[in-house]
């Protein structure tokens, strides 16, 4: 190892959370789309499917549901933490 160089050969990149809630508003916005999709698919296509396929879908969407509750928790964190909020000097 070279002396000033430190311990990493790339160091690794700062922690910048500055961004984290819009990233995770995309993402629910995302997985809205995904669930309604979804939603849409099974109105439309039921009598096709297999109650397995059925099944599978609506497991899907109650995970969907999970995953948009707890990105809201945690861009509830990030505000919290001021990451991600316009911050005056």
């Amino acid at each position: 190892m070279a002396e000033g160089k430190g311990r990493y050969k790339n160091p690794p990149k700062p922690d910048d959370r500055s961004d984290n809630v819009g990233k995770l508003q995309d993402m629910i916005h995302d997985t809205i789309e995904n669930y309604r999709e979804a939603e849409d698919y099974l109105k439309l296509h039921a009598e096709e499917l297999s109650p397995e396929e059925i099944a599978r879908i609506k497991e899907k969407n109650r995970h969907r549901l999970e995953s948009i509750h707890g990105m809201r928790d945690e861009i509830v964190d990030e505000v919290e933490a001021g990451n991600g909020v316009d911050k005056k000097d």
